[in-house]
Protein backbone atom coordinates (compact mmCIF):
# COMPACT_ATOMS: atom_id res chain seq x y z
CA UNK A 1 0.00 0.00 0.00
CA UNK A 2 1.12 3.53 -0.77
CA UNK A 3 2.04 6.02 1.93
CA UNK A 4 -0.26 9.06 1.78
CA UNK A 5 1.24 12.46 2.49
CA UNK A 6 -1.21 15.28 3.12
CA UNK A 7 0.15 18.68 2.10
CA UNK A 8 -1.25 22.20 2.16
CA UNK A 9 -2.13 23.29 -1.42
CA UNK A 10 -0.87 26.86 -1.00
CA UNK A 11 1.95 26.46 1.52
CA UNK A 12 3.28 22.89 1.34
CA UNK A 13 4.91 21.91 4.62
CA UNK A 14 8.69 21.71 4.24
CA UNK A 15 9.01 18.68 6.52
CA UNK A 16 6.49 16.67 4.50
CA UNK A 17 8.00 17.73 1.19
CA UNK A 18 11.41 16.55 2.40
CA UNK A 19 9.93 13.17 3.36
CA UNK A 20 8.46 12.77 -0.12
CA UNK A 21 11.74 13.82 -1.74
CA UNK A 22 13.67 11.22 0.26
CA UNK A 23 11.43 8.49 -1.15
CA UNK A 24 11.86 9.81 -4.70
CA UNK A 25 15.63 9.79 -4.31
CA UNK A 26 15.42 6.13 -3.31
CA UNK A 27 13.48 5.27 -6.49
CA UNK A 28 9.85 5.71 -5.44
CA UNK A 29 6.95 6.29 -7.81
CA UNK A 30 4.26 8.74 -6.72
CA UNK A 31 0.76 9.89 -7.55
CA UNK A 32 0.56 13.65 -7.23
CA UNK A 33 -1.59 16.68 -8.19
CA UNK A 34 -0.62 19.11 -10.93
CA UNK A 35 -2.23 22.18 -12.48
CA UNK A 36 -3.96 19.88 -15.00
CA UNK A 37 -4.66 16.28 -13.94
CA UNK A 38 -3.27 14.04 -11.22
CA UNK A 39 -0.03 12.54 -12.49
CA UNK A 40 2.14 9.50 -11.94
CA UNK A 41 5.76 10.49 -11.57
CA UNK A 42 9.24 9.92 -10.22
CA UNK A 43 12.74 11.36 -10.28
CA UNK A 44 13.78 11.78 -13.93
CA UNK A 45 17.18 10.26 -13.14
CA UNK A 46 15.88 7.09 -11.48
CA UNK A 47 15.92 4.52 -14.29
CA UNK A 48 14.13 1.84 -12.27
CA UNK A 49 11.38 4.27 -11.27
CA UNK A 50 10.91 5.49 -14.85
CA UNK A 51 10.58 1.87 -15.97
CA UNK A 52 7.91 1.31 -13.31
CA UNK A 53 5.99 4.37 -14.52
CA UNK A 54 6.01 2.86 -18.00
CA UNK A 55 4.74 -0.44 -16.63
CA UNK A 56 1.94 1.22 -14.68
CA UNK A 57 0.79 3.17 -17.74
CA UNK A 58 1.55 0.24 -20.07
CA UNK A 59 3.67 2.46 -22.28
CA UNK A 60 6.11 1.09 -24.83
CA UNK A 61 9.72 2.27 -24.67
CA UNK A 62 9.26 4.33 -27.85
CA UNK A 63 6.55 6.39 -26.15
CA UNK A 64 8.20 9.58 -24.79
CA UNK A 65 7.47 10.77 -21.27
CA UNK A 66 6.84 14.35 -20.24
CA UNK A 67 8.63 15.80 -17.24
CA UNK A 68 8.29 18.91 -15.10
CA UNK A 69 10.87 21.65 -14.51
CA UNK A 70 10.59 24.53 -12.03
CA UNK A 71 11.45 27.39 -14.41
CA UNK A 72 12.21 28.41 -17.98
CA UNK A 73 15.92 28.68 -17.19
CA UNK A 74 15.84 25.09 -15.95
CA UNK A 75 14.16 23.96 -19.18
CA UNK A 76 17.19 25.19 -21.14
CA UNK A 77 19.32 22.65 -19.27
CA UNK A 78 17.34 19.75 -20.68
CA UNK A 79 16.26 21.06 -24.09
CA UNK A 80 17.58 23.16 -26.94
CA UNK A 81 15.43 26.29 -26.94
CA UNK A 82 15.52 28.43 -30.09
CA UNK A 83 14.84 32.16 -29.95
CA UNK A 84 11.29 31.81 -31.39
CA UNK A 85 10.54 28.99 -28.93
CA UNK A 86 11.88 31.07 -26.04
CA UNK A 87 9.62 34.00 -26.89
CA UNK A 88 6.54 31.76 -26.92
CA UNK A 89 7.47 29.92 -23.75
CA UNK A 90 8.26 33.14 -21.89
CA UNK A 91 4.64 34.25 -22.32
CA UNK A 92 3.09 30.91 -21.38
CA UNK A 93 5.26 29.69 -18.48
CA UNK A 94 4.21 28.74 -15.87
CA UNK A 95 1.00 27.10 -16.99
CA UNK A 96 -0.76 24.05 -18.45
CA UNK A 97 1.50 23.67 -21.46
CA UNK A 98 3.73 20.83 -22.66
CA UNK A 99 6.54 21.94 -24.97
CA UNK A 100 8.10 19.49 -27.42
CA UNK A 101 11.76 20.39 -27.86
CA UNK A 102 15.07 18.84 -28.97
CA UNK A 103 16.55 17.02 -25.97
CA UNK A 104 20.02 17.66 -24.56
CA UNK A 105 22.32 14.88 -23.38
CA UNK A 106 21.00 15.28 -19.83
CA UNK A 107 17.65 13.74 -20.81
CA UNK A 108 17.73 9.96 -20.32
CA UNK A 109 17.06 7.98 -23.50
CA UNK A 110 14.31 6.10 -21.70
CA UNK A 111 12.33 9.36 -21.58
CA UNK A 112 12.98 10.71 -25.09
CA UNK A 113 11.27 10.11 -28.38
CA UNK A 114 13.86 7.64 -29.78
CA UNK A 115 13.40 8.66 -33.42
CA UNK A 116 13.25 12.43 -33.08
CA UNK A 117 15.52 12.76 -30.01
CA UNK A 118 12.97 15.13 -28.53
CA UNK A 119 11.37 15.56 -25.15
CA UNK A 120 8.23 17.05 -23.62
CA UNK A 121 8.68 19.55 -20.79
CA UNK A 122 6.23 21.45 -18.59
CA UNK A 123 6.64 24.23 -16.02
CA UNK A 124 3.52 23.89 -13.86
CA UNK A 125 1.65 26.67 -12.11
CA UNK A 126 1.14 24.62 -8.98
CA UNK A 127 2.61 25.22 -5.53
CA UNK A 128 2.97 21.57 -4.55
CA UNK A 129 4.69 20.65 -7.83
CA UNK A 130 7.09 23.55 -7.53
CA UNK A 131 7.90 22.69 -3.92
CA UNK A 132 8.73 19.12 -4.93
CA UNK A 133 10.82 20.23 -7.91
CA UNK A 134 12.81 22.79 -5.96
CA UNK A 135 13.50 20.36 -3.13
CA UNK A 136 14.46 17.43 -5.39
CA UNK A 137 16.58 19.60 -7.72
CA UNK A 138 15.81 17.18 -10.55
CA UNK A 139 12.94 17.16 -13.04
CA UNK A 140 9.93 14.97 -12.20
CA UNK A 141 8.21 12.65 -14.66
CA UNK A 142 4.58 13.64 -15.27
CA UNK A 143 2.18 11.30 -17.05
CA UNK A 144 -1.58 11.34 -16.60
CA UNK A 145 -2.83 9.09 -13.81
CA UNK A 146 -5.86 8.11 -15.87
CA UNK A 147 -5.14 4.51 -16.82
CA UNK A 148 -8.07 3.84 -19.13
CA UNK A 149 -7.30 6.30 -21.89
CA UNK A 150 -4.16 7.50 -23.62
CA UNK A 151 -3.49 11.02 -22.39
CA UNK A 152 -2.54 12.17 -25.89
CA UNK A 153 -6.05 11.28 -27.07
CA UNK A 154 -7.91 12.97 -24.27
CA UNK A 155 -9.76 16.18 -25.03
CA UNK A 156 -9.97 19.25 -22.85
CA UNK A 157 -13.75 18.85 -23.19
CA UNK A 158 -13.77 15.20 -22.08
CA UNK A 159 -15.64 15.27 -18.77
CA UNK A 160 -16.39 11.55 -18.59
CA UNK A 161 -12.88 10.80 -17.30
CA UNK A 162 -13.22 13.07 -14.27
CA UNK A 163 -13.30 10.55 -11.41
CA UNK A 164 -13.47 11.24 -7.65
CA UNK A 165 -10.22 11.55 -5.73
CA UNK A 166 -10.98 8.55 -3.50
CA UNK A 167 -11.59 6.33 -6.51
CA UNK A 168 -8.35 7.43 -8.16
CA UNK A 169 -6.37 6.85 -4.96
CA UNK A 170 -7.88 3.39 -4.51
CA UNK A 171 -7.13 2.38 -8.10
CA UNK A 172 -3.43 3.25 -7.75
CA UNK A 173 -2.83 2.48 -4.09
CA UNK A 174 -1.06 -0.82 -4.81
CA UNK A 175 0.82 0.44 -7.87
CA UNK A 176 2.63 3.48 -6.48
CA UNK A 177 4.73 4.03 -3.36
CA UNK A 178 3.56 7.53 -2.48
CA UNK A 179 0.31 9.44 -2.82
CA UNK A 180 0.48 13.22 -2.43
CA UNK A 181 -2.87 14.61 -1.29
CA UNK A 182 -3.42 18.38 -1.38
CA UNK A 183 -7.18 18.05 -0.98
CA UNK A 184 -7.96 18.74 -4.63
CA UNK A 185 -10.20 16.63 -6.82
CA UNK A 186 -8.57 15.11 -9.92
CA UNK A 187 -8.89 17.36 -12.94
CA UNK A 188 -9.91 16.10 -16.35
CA UNK A 189 -8.46 18.83 -18.57
CA UNK A 190 -5.06 17.92 -19.95
CA UNK A 191 -2.24 20.25 -20.95
CA UNK A 192 -1.99 21.88 -24.35
CA UNK A 193 0.91 20.44 -26.36
CA UNK A 194 3.03 22.81 -28.45
CA UNK A 195 5.56 21.43 -30.89
CA UNK A 196 8.39 23.98 -30.94
CA UNK A 197 10.93 21.91 -32.84
CA UNK A 198 10.25 23.47 -36.23
CA UNK A 199 7.37 25.72 -37.15
CA UNK A 200 5.48 26.20 -33.86
CA UNK A 201 2.22 24.25 -33.86
CA UNK A 202 -0.38 23.11 -31.35
CA UNK A 203 -0.62 19.32 -31.54
CA UNK A 204 -3.19 18.92 -28.74
CA UNK A 205 -5.77 21.39 -27.51
CA UNK A 206 -6.02 21.30 -23.74
CA UNK A 207 -6.16 23.87 -20.98
CA UNK A 208 -5.25 27.36 -22.18
CA UNK A 209 -4.97 26.46 -25.84
CA UNK A 210 -6.59 29.72 -26.95
CA UNK A 211 -3.88 31.74 -25.23
CA UNK A 212 -1.20 29.52 -26.75
CA UNK A 213 -2.70 29.97 -30.20
CA UNK A 214 -2.47 33.73 -29.80
CA UNK A 215 1.33 33.50 -29.47
CA UNK A 216 1.92 31.19 -32.42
Amino acid sequence: MATIYTVHPDNPQFRIIEQIINTLRSGAVMLYPTDTVYAIGCDLNSKSAVERVRQIKQLANDKPLTFLCPSLSNVATYAIVSDPAYRIMKHLIPGPYTFLLPATKLVPRLVQNPKRKTTGIRVPKHNVCLALLNALENPIISTSAHLTQDEDERSSLDTETNIPQAELFDSLDKLVDVIVDDGSEPGYQVSTILDLIGQPTITRQGLGWEEAAAWI
